[in-house]
């Protein structure tokens, strides 16, 4: 790349991705590029059973295979302590929550297919597979529970005898006895239950870890995919029971993390241990089939939801009793997912009574965490849902039950009944603007044409809102180096939303540098003592003004430093392409002799610490209108509009990378995705020919556009994006199902995947009723 002239800085500019070059050429650099010179290899064997007692047998053959190192059961393994539960929701008053241990390989019992129960390491990969191979391993098959509505029954299976139910936890919100007064007067109620599917993530970078050991200075060093490298350093440091100064967590380049490399995955401590004891660095890298097996699952939630209305059609109260998959065991956030959804749940309505009760259960599956969203994305489907119903209930059109119900703008700050409080939101002007954008009155017209050809047409919205860049900090150390050129140190991780581009822009806008001038430098926890990661959509609003504020302090340290070489006043230098000039002269000097020259080195170094006390609101509408051939059931998206509130926007472009990429996960889970398990605990979806993902021409080209109004608890009125896409597509596209379904048969529900067949099956049942 050469050199040139920046042209646009700051908030707003839409900056080409700055990352893309390396990416694109393939000169990126991923955790499964990196292989240490002596490097060894490991393989884990897995369960193939969803529940049974283990009994592993004589390991000598496997062993003694040339090139084999170490075999690893769970009895050799014990000094590793269980994986981490960390986020817990308020739990019901009166109740306690189960947190069952979580071995990093199983002892006499597994409770999920892919569950590690034996760790091979050997000369390459194809050996340690073959040592797993020779593994004898004896299962006595015990009962097994992969439904989540089933968990719940008398009968049951349970996952832990022990515990002797498959509740792992209670939540409740609201109030109780408001809901059911509210309910008794009511003149319409809308019920429904809602299966929010489980998902697989599906980034296109499958995990890998390659870990060292430094004998002389007791420390380790491991590199892996993660969306922070300081929270996987902590954890690790709990799990091996060692300082965490004694380790070295960096990160690369990420092919996607959508929350599921959030976490710390049991493959870290074992190949670090493997590293220590072998004295030789230790790799893994997950496939594609492990990586259906080994990493957390998302959503899997079955709602009972009801509104009460009033005769106008305006809501008095909602109840949801929500059920929801923990799997088999606490994955590090797991159980939190379902509280910060259940605290979502009222969306953007001003509902004066509410109860949300909530109850997470354990079953004989993969461990669930956050999924794009995480609990949010959960919420948004079963309101936007239930709105719809609730409109059908009193005779209205979805636009008009929005338009009566919405938070108004001048109710800021609202709380609403799940604890939240909206600092901003004009819901009901940007649905407005997506309808007209859409052509909403149009639609009778194109219904008529799509009956002559003999298809079903549907239109459908939601109007989603979500909680992001929760509360806490992020430091951002800016350092001039000796050559002029500036590198950023932050502790976000980009996983593919171009934080590099995002943040160069105020560097370079403060400085006058050039970006390729500027070095951004994220996944070293050598590089900074802290970091909060990437997750939530914080990066931008929460690490955008901290470089910000750090940018802004170092272009004035340069001034007063280059101020003190040119003889004049700090207030008349100017920075511009990479000099400190007085203004109106030639007297110039560059960044490389200011550095060269200081006399305070530490006027080099600036750091920003932005620190949010709140989350922000983003919200949105989107509008999805489709066609369905009722003789195969195959759903075409023709049309698919968004209008957006994010506040303040930093990059355009960027910003609708975001909104894209999340619209086309939403669609994903609506038409495509469903995880299968069968009875016994087999995951019966486990490669990509058996789990459908959208392709090229099931996604159609949105029309996005904003309607932004700035956050008021930003300090730069930044929302964030990350996962609004996701949020808002899977109940505007289901809206958009059911109503075609609805006008051309009467159907008034389907859950996601609406397949083909599942589509074709119910226009079945409903006209051979």
């Amino acid at each position: 790349m050469t050199d040139h002239a920046p042209l646009k800085f700051g908030m707003g500019a839409s900056v080409r991705r700055i990352e893309d070059e390396s990416l694109i050429r393939g000169k990126g650099r991923y955790t499964a590029d990196v292989t240490p010179e002596g490097c060894l290899h490991a393989f884990l064997l897995r369960s193939g059973a969803g529940h049974a007692r283990l009994r592993i047998g004589d390991l000598r053959a496997s062993r003694e295979l040339p090139g084999v190192h170490l075999v690893w059961t769970g009895a050799d393994v014990t000094d590793i302590k269980p994986l981490p539960c960390d986020a817990m929701g308020k739990l019901k008053p009166g109740t306690e929550a189960f947190s069952p241990e979580f071995p990093v390989l199983a002892g006499d019992t597994v409770r999920y297919v892919g569950e590690a129960i034996a760790f091979v390491v050997a000369d390459d990969l194809e050996t340690a597979r073959s040592a797993a191979e020779l593994i004898e391993v004896d299962y006595e098959m015990l009962p097994a529970v992969v439904d989540t509505a089933r968990a719940l029954e008398p009968d049951a299976p349970l996952v832990w005898p022990e515990h002797g139910s498959n509740v792992a936890f209670e939540y409740e919100l609201g109030d109780a006895a408001d809901t059911a007064a509210a309910f008794a007067k009511a003149a319409g109620v809308a019920e429904q239950t809602i299966v929010n599917n489980r998902v697989v993530s599906n980034y296109l970078e499958p995990r890998a870890a390659v870990a060292e050991f430094d004998a002389q200075t007791g420390r380790y060093s491991i590199v892996t995919g993660t969306q922070g490298v300081h929270g996987i350093r902590s954890a690790l440091a709990k799990l091996l029971d060692v300082d965490e100064q004694a380790i070295h967590v960096r990160t690369y380049d990420v092919g996607g993390g959508f929350g599921t490399k959030a976490v710390v995955y049991r493959e870290y401590p074992l190949v670090m241990k493997a590293a220590r004891v072998l004295g030789r660095p230790v790799k893994w890298v997950c496939d594609r089939n492990e990586h259906f097996l080994a990493d957390s699952h998302g959503r899997d939630n079955v709602a009972r939801a009801a509104m009460a209305l009033d005769a106008e059609g305006r809501i008095l109260a909602m109840r949801v009793d929500l059920t929801a998959a923990m799997g088999a065991y606490f994955s590090p956030f797991g159980p939190y997912v379902p509280y910060g959804g259940i605290t979502m749940t009222t969306g953007v309505y001003d509902i004066p009574a509410a109860h949300i009760a909530c109850k997470g259960v354990f079953t004989n599956t993969v461990p669930v965490d956050a999924y794009r969203g995480a609990g949010r994305p959960e919420a948004a489907y079963l309101v936007e849902r239930l709105i719809d119903q609730a409109a059908r209930v009193a005779g209205l059109t979805p636009e008009e039950i929005r338009r009566r119900n919405f938070i108004r703008p001048e109710q800021m700050p609202y709380k609403t009944q799940g604890g939240r409080t909206y600092d901003t939101g004009e819901f009901e002007a940007h649905m407005d603007a997506a309808l007209a954008e859409a052509d909403a009155a149009g639609f009778p017209s194109r219904l008529a044409e799509s009956r002559e050809r003999g298809r079903i047409r549907g239109f459908g919205l939601a109007t989603y809102i979500e909680a992001c860049a929760f509360p806490g900090s992020e430091p951002a150390k800016l350092v001039l180096e000796g050559d002029g050129t500036v590198t950023l140190h932050i502790g976000t991780q980009a996983n593919g939303q171009g934080h590099h581009t995002a943040y160069a822009q105020f560097v370079a806008g403060h400085l006058g540098l050039d970006y390729s001038r500027i070095r951004v430098v994220q996944g070293d926890s050598d590089a900074l003592p802290t970091g909060g990661g990437t997750g939530g959509s914080r990066s931008i609003p929460i690490g955008v003004p901290s470089v910000d504020r750090g940018a802004r302090m170092l272009a004035e340290q340069i001034r007063e430093l280059a101020a003190d070489e040119l003889e004049a006043s700090a207030g008349d230098i100017e920075l511009v392409d990479g000099v400190a000039r007085i203004v109106g002269t030639d007297r110039e000097i560059g960044y490389a002799e200011v550095a060269l020259r200081a006399s305070d080195r530490t006027k080099l170094v600036a750091t920003g610490d932005y620190e949010t006390k709140a989350p922000t609101f983003p919200n949105g509408t989107h509008v999805c209108e489709l066609e369905i051939d009722p003789e195969t059931g195959l759903t075409h998206i023709l049309r698919y509009v968004i209008v957006d509130d994010f506040g303040a926007v930093v990059n355009p472009m960027l910003l609708a990378g975001q909104v894209h990429g999340g619209v086309a996960q939403g669609i994903g889970q609506a038409l495509h995705e469903r995880t299968v398990y069968d009875g016994d605990g087999q995951l019966l979806s486990a490669t990509l020919q058996d789990y459908a993902l959208p392709r090229a021409w099931d996604v159609p080209v949105y029309e996005f556009s904003t309607r932004n109004v700035p956050s008021k608890s930003n300090a730069m009125g930044i929302k964030g994006a990350g996962e609004a896409g996701t949020i808002g597509a899977a109940p505007a596209v289901m809206n958009a199902v059911v109503d075609a379904l609805s006008r051309a048969y009467g159907i008034t529900h389907i859950d996601m995947p609406a397949t083909p067949l599942r589509i074709w099956e119910t226009i079945q049942l409903a006209t051979s009723a």
